[in-house]
């Protein structure tokens, strides 16, 4: 004789796809019961689904205004022009308000575009400083911009370590063509590094 444990019985429970509910026909509260537990149940998991979905569900993409983008090319090739003629007061001038806008990107817009207008913006200002002697700002431009951008930025490692050349810290100049180096070839880097190595040779060693 079958125990409980072993007796199975088939219940005629149905499912509706389109409610996605279970009914039970027969007047048992007790099966009847159960199935509004299974409901609920299911019920409550879909509700909370659908809130973890709206919590995490990425906002749909902000263009990027065009105006804000073709302003700051603007003032950069502005900036190039004034280079040129040797009026690096003006490239500076120039490169500075094209800075400015670009760090006043509304924070909703790609900071990958705020970066990369920024890294090449910094190096053009630190060359602009460079041509008028000002070595320490025009280093620390070279900086912000190799912090932007440190693989393919080589101008701006080149900057950097001439900047450094100049004010006489050949040690750390030679540290930065070094690091710059470390990002790829460039023949560049590779001369102004053995000028100061040569130079550091002639002045009777490191220090």
């Amino acid at each position: 004789m079958s125990s409980a444990l072993d007796a199975f019985t088939l219940l005629p429970v149905s499912f509706d796809p389109e409610t996605q509910r279970l009914s039970y026909p027969l007047p048992d509260p007790r099966i009847q019961q159960e199935c509004n537990k299974v409901n609920a149940l299911h019920g409550l998991l879909l509700t909370e689904d659908a809130t973890k979905a709206s919590n995490h569900v990425p906002p749909p993409p902000v263009p990027v205004l065009p105006m804000r983008s073709a302003a700051i090319d603007r003032l950069r090739k502005t900036g190039n022009e004034h280079f040129k003629k040797g009026e690096y007061g003006e490239a500076v001038r120039h490169y500075s308000f094209a800075i400015d806008m670009a760090m006043s990107r509304p924070p909703w817009e790609p900071s990958g575009l705020t970066r990369e207008e920024l890294h090449v913006l910094h190096s053009n200002r630190s060359q602009g400083l460079m041509g008028m002697q000002q070595w320490p700002e025009a280093l620390i431009d070279a900086e912000i911009s190799i912090e932007m951008k440190k693989q393919g930025n080589m101008k701006a490692h080149w900057r950097r370590a001439k900047c450094l050349r100049e004010m006489g810290r050949l040690e750390e100049a030679k540290a930065a063509l070094d690091y710059g180096l470390e990002f790829g070839e460039d023949a560049d880097l590779e001369a102004l590094r053995k000028d100061v190595i040569s130079t550091i040779s002639a002045l009777g060693g490191p220090k």
